[in-house]
């Protein structure tokens, strides 16, 4: 559906949000484990952090993009916003403008943005790449790497992968010393190679196919302790995990039945060209999306952006890129909360998290209560219910029967019912929040 029909007005919204605070799981500081303890790994449901299954909520904030002065009020409005992760790419060409000549000052300070993050109580998703697209100058990549004698780019090419490897096992090497990986007791639960590879990949051939390989192979044999991603790569080799990027992730399933389902891009807008313009993502649309995400399973969730920020320098990529990178995000390109954007995402994490103990349980019972509404409904064994009844038709609302009671669902939405009884939030329906 595009996102020029999405007009759903503003109501009232959570007059009940309160009536299940009591169910609010207390999930403790995720830095009480000892070093010795903590792991993560991962089965078909979700992340598993020190042996418990998680339902994850993330956001990406690009340390490059914003000022070391703003990191901490970013990452705290992140908390504050529900959210469980950071995530962000590195970027290479900042990080090494010149062979073997390092740089990881001022607003490339990635060791200290990091521990910010692990200061505020949150988790990292490290997406090493190293090409990170970003609609960052050159794709990430350092342009001196175009003069290297024989190279080819992202392909199976031996001066291409021995320089890839090189940086990404600095980086690696880097996160071990400071002791930021979560097998170390550090924030950092996850990292990604490469990048979006797939829908280029068959440019390739074989040669193609042997280089996802190849990145895969290598980014594992650096025992970070951490489950390794690929964002659009249907082909991911195990034990790496495939994920979604888009607009819309409810329709995604992993390539192996044993692994999650995760969405590492939840655009929540889309970013400026000159001349073009200012793209606008409702939230009840956002909404939506991550709430049927959610309810047909899926675990881990990625708002790109969650602060967009600013292109400094000669850093925009892409075409006609403009200086903002706004992102029509949560918190805007100066570090403000956009509302009602920000204000009604919280609710739905707060919703989310309600119902987690259902939701990693097991997989959903899903029943059909109309031609364009359907209910999925997670119990577990010591009794948690949770139910998500959803209204996919863009036009109309519905009046529904779910365990007896009768529901009435707008247009375009999701009802999250944390005790299979009760709805505490609705996607369409938006507190005045300014």
């Amino acid at each position: 559906m595009s996102l020029e029909l999405m007009t759903l007005g503003c109501s009232r919204g959570l007059s009940t949000l309160l009536l299940l605070a009591v169910a609010l799981v207390v999930v403790s500081s995720p830095w009480l484990s000892s070093p010795v303890d903590a792991s993560v790994s991962y089965d078909h449901k979700a992340i598993i952090i020190n042996g418990q299954r998680r339902i994850l909520i993330s956001g990406s904030i690009h340390y490059p993009r914003s000022t070391p002065e703003m990191w901490p009020d970013l990452i705290q409005k992140a908390k504050d916003g529900g959210l469980d992760v950071i995530q962000t790419y590195v970027f290479w060409n900042g990080h090494e403008p010149s062979p073997g000549q390092y740089y990881f000052g001022g607003n490339y300070d990635l060791v200290r943005f990091i521990k910010l993050v692990k200061q505020a109580g949150l988790y990292v998703h490290l997406r090493i790449g190293p090409y990170v697209c970003a609609e960052w100058n050159f794709g990430g990549f350092p342009v001196w790497l175009k003069y290297v004698p024989g190279i080819n780019f992202r392909s199976d090419n031996g001066p291409f992968k021995a320089a890839m490897a090189k940086f990404t096992e600095k980086i690696v090497a880097m996160m071990k010393s400071e002791g930021l990986f979560e097998s170390q007791g550090g924030p950092i639960i996850l990292s990604q190679i490469e990048n979006e590879y797939g829908p280029v990949e068959h440019y390739g051939g074989a040669a193609a196919k042997n280089y996802v390989t190849w990145a895969a192979q290598m980014a594992v044999g650096l025992n970070t302790g951490v489950p390794w991603v690929m964002c659009k790569q249907d082909d991911a080799p195990d034990p790496v995990i495939n994920a979604c990027n888009g607009f819309y992730c409810d329709y995604f399933s992993p390539n192996k039945p044993y692994k999650p389902t995760m969405w590492t891009e939840a655009w929540t807008g889309w970013f400026t060209g000159f001349g073009g313009p200012v793209p606008h993502r409702p939230v009840q649309d956002m909404a939506f999306a991550v709430a049927r995400f959610i309810a047909k399973g899926g675990s881990f969730v990625n708002y790109y952006m969650y602060h967009g920020g600013t292109n400094f320098g000669r850093t925009a990529g892409g075409p006609f890129i403009t200086t903002s990178y706004d992102y029509d995000a949560p918190i805007d390109e100066y570090g403000l909360l956009r509302q009602p954007k920000w204000g009604h995402l919280t609710d739905l994490h707060k919703a989310i998290k309600w119902c987690e103990p259902a939701l990693v349980s097991g997989d959903p019972t899903v029943t059909n209560l109309g031609k364009y509404q359907e209910a999925h409904v997670y119990r577990s064994k010591s009794g948690a219910c949770a139910a998500f009844l959803s209204n996919f038709n863009p036009h109309s609302f519905a009046s529904v029967t779910f365990n007896g009671m009768k529901y009435h669902i707008p247009a375009w939405s999701v009802s999250v019912l944390p005790d299979c009884k009760t709805v505490v939030y609705n996607t369409a329906k938006v507190r005045n929040l300014l």
